[in-house]
């Protein structure tokens, strides 16, 4: 039986250094989106590797990342670069997090600093009325339970793109771009464990925030309906490979 094409993770970050012994953010992204060891190839582009040919990839992945997309690193913009022609192409991807923001700034969107602050710990997602006939989030409830945790958000949506879903702190927490490109702020491969180590790993900043940890780790519970949009990404973009 012929193999299937594998997706490329594109690893844009690590995690938090309290989490890394979990494994790398491809690691999470791949068992979340229930893919095999041979279903995924990873290029880790925060070190300089180039990114491979677009073709024979079923789809994209692009992680999170501790960095800035507005930093405008030079890893960051060729990556940006590549998403736009694989965007332009038609090949499927789907951004997470600094992935989400990346996708947006390489079609021409505006990512910057959201103006409500850091949001993190467990939020309400809202969808809109737009997500009722898109790939992904069709079968969605209108409002489920996601990890975040994020400084930046897409400020403006690059022409072409619909807008899916928000929360109370970023008016973008998903969009479409096209048939087969989509950008989600939130973090679906994250477990509870995950974003509780989050949440300690950012004390410090949390307090000299103003924020109360406290009350932030009693926001954190399960998420299933965001794992749920990743492995729908996964299923709709094999079914363009058939």
């Amino acid at each position: 039986m012929m193999a299937r094409a594998p997706f490329l993770i594109i690893e844009t970050g690590d995690p938090a250094p309290e989490l890394r012994r979990h494994g790398p953010f491809s690691h999470w992204i791949r068992i979340a989106a229930g893919l095999g060891r041979d279903e995924a190839v990873v290029c880790r582009v925060l070190d300089g590797q180039a990114l491979p040919e677009r073709e024979g990839f079923a789809g994209v992945l692009i992680s999170g990342s501790g960095a800035m997309v507005t930093e405008r690193l030079d890893w960051s913009e060729r990556s940006a670069a590549w998403l736009r022609e694989a965007a332009h192409a038609g090949l499927p991807l789907f951004g997470i997090c600094y992935g989400h923001q990346l996708i947006a700034h390489a079609l021409g969107g505006e990512v910057g600093w959201n103006p409500h602050g850091r949001e993190i710990g467990t939020v309400r997602i809202d969808c809109n009325g737009q997500s009722a006939g898109d790939p992904l989030f069709s079968d969605a409830s209108p409002h489920f339970d996601a990890h975040a945790t994020h400084m930046q958000s897409v400020l403006r949506l690059p022409e072409g793109a619909v807008r899916l879903a928000c929360s109370d702190k970023d008016g973008c927490h998903a969009y479409r771009w096209g048939d087969h490109a989509w950008g989600v702020q939130f973090h679906p491969e994250f477990s509870t464990r995950i974003m509780r180590g989050y949440i300690a790993a950012r004390r410090d900043k949390l307090r000299n925030e103003g924020i109360d940890r406290t009350a932030v780790e009693r926001t954190v519970t399960a998420a299933p309906m965001a794992r749920r949009v990743l492995r729908r990404f996964v299923r709709h973009a094999r079914t363009l490979n058939r």
